[in-house]
């Protein structure tokens, strides 16, 4: 294989650059959260009213720290370049010109935060709760449905029960730092206390923020030690190490559900989730769904506690769904990243062990991608124009664990769960 031309890295290293450097304003989150007097004011008046949040709310509180009008003329400039420089028809340079596209509808989306049309280019970034797998198949709403049922059982049994939350902030960040620093020795990263966060922990380039006033339980720091730090962590630090295509450090929404659900995905094949948590993820489905079909917040909040959530869960899921939108608008949909892409990443990790294809596995941790580009990464990877990953999490460093457990999963998924009930259901 002969050496990837100079003069085209350097090509595709100034553009990446450009696309880096023009979605550097661009902050989603917080753009559209809620401030911590909207919770105060919402349990103060007994949960019983809506939140005072409308488009003015936005504005006033979130201000956007760019032009909107200009910074989509930036990136439809880019885009253009793009074209223009790569070729219309390279793979590459398709992804790159889509990634513009997705960063134009973001600027707009955080234009009409409080309106009604930021719920509809929310579906178009994230999808919609009643979007199937595949032809035929059950919708994300029908995955809630089921696996709702099926965790309120689980949760049923005192053992599935998690600890009590009683390890400060100040703690976890000790025992992460500690955590981390042997995963990545050399890269710099480090766990901050934070006191403006409404989350209990977030991903950066190269750190890990946790609120100052969040508790944790064990079971908590192995969930953050493996999603945030292996795989978002993990696939920022590949991705900003890249020579050319340093956009791979930066995730569009696009990449959100391969992101996510690869978190997910690594969460529960390192046995560090629990029902509790897997539960907290489907109810964010359930309560997409509800306010797809038309439930405001106050609906969507007494649901979630009516079904074992507490009352600081039950605000946490129902505010995720309504931030960007407003207490009786249509959803932010980011929240079926989850769940969708567990079950996108964990399908193609199936294929790809049944089919032997194994070196198809550690693209996914060459930075920020989405699934449907991986052949595209794969080649990019043999070419040399993309370096194969450096940090990657222990199971798939050495995959024949990964691939022992997996390669059981076909058969296993052709049996007929009805008729295994009715054999089976005796001895229950």
């Amino acid at each position: 294989m002969s050496a990837p031309d100079p003069d085209y890295l350097a090509l595709v290293r100034e553009l990446s650059d450009r696309i880096v450097e023009a979605q550097r304003p661009i902050r989603i989150l917080d753009a559209i959260k809620w401030r911590p007097d909207i919770k105060r004011g919402f349990f103060a008046a007994g949960c019983r009213e809506l939140p005072a949040v409308d488009a003015d709310y936005y504005r006033r509180h979130n201000p956007l720290d760019f032009d909107p009008a200009a910074k989509r003329q930036e990136l439809q400039q880019i885009e253009r370049d793009i074209a223009r420089r790569l070729g219309q028809l390279n793979p590459l340079a398709q992804i790159m010109r889509r990634m513009c596209r997705d960063y134009r509808t973001v600027v707009r989306l955080l234009e009409v935060r409080g309106e009604a049309e930021f719920g509809a280019l929310s579906i178009d970034l994230y999808g919609s709760s009643s979007d199937v797998f595949h032809a035929g198949d059950p919708t994300l709403a029908d995955l809630g449905t089921v696996m709702e049922g099926t965790l309120r059982n689980l949760l049923q049994n005192d053992s599935m029960q998690e600890a009590p939350k009683d390890i400060p902030a100040a703690e976890a960040v000790e025992m992460l730092n500690q955590r981390l620093l042997q995963v990545f020795p050399d890269a710099g990263i480090r766990v901050l206390l934070n006191d403006q966060m409404t989350a209990d922990a977030a991903a950066g380039s190269d750190y890990l923020k946790i609120r100052s006033d969040a508790r944790f339980n064990a079971l908590d720091i192995d969930v953050l030690e493996v999603h945030e730090g292996w795989v978002h962590l993990g696939t920022t630090l590949n991705g900003s190490a890249q020579t050319a295509c340093t956009f791979l450090g930066k995730g569009t929404p696009s990449a959100t559900t391969t992101q996510e659900g690869l978190a997910v995905l690594t969460e529960i094949l390192t046995l560090k989730s629990s029902p509790s948590r897997l539960y907290r993820l489907i109810n964010r489905v359930r309560a997409v769904t509800l306010a797809e079909e038309g439930a405001n917040f106050l609906e969507v909040f007494h649901y979630l506690r009516d079904h074992r959530m507490s009352d600081d869960e039950a605000w946490s899921i129902a505010m995720r769904v309504f931030r960007g939108s407003t207490p009786e608008g249509s959803p932010f949909t980011k929240d079926l990243a989850y769940m969708r892409g567990f079950v996108q990443t964990f399908n193609f990790l199936r294929l790809a062990i049944s089919e032997g294809r194994l070196d198809s596995l550690p693209v996914l941790f060459c930075g920020k991608i989405t699934l449907e580009d991986i052949a595209t990464w794969r080649m990019l990877v043999e070419d040399g124009v993309v370096q194969a990953p450096r940090f990657l999490p222990p199971h798939f460093a050495d995959l024949k664990g990964l691939a022992t457990w997996m390669s059981f999963s076909r058969f296993i998924a052709s049996l007929s769960f009805d008729q295994l009930e009715a054999d089976y259901g005796a001895l229950l």
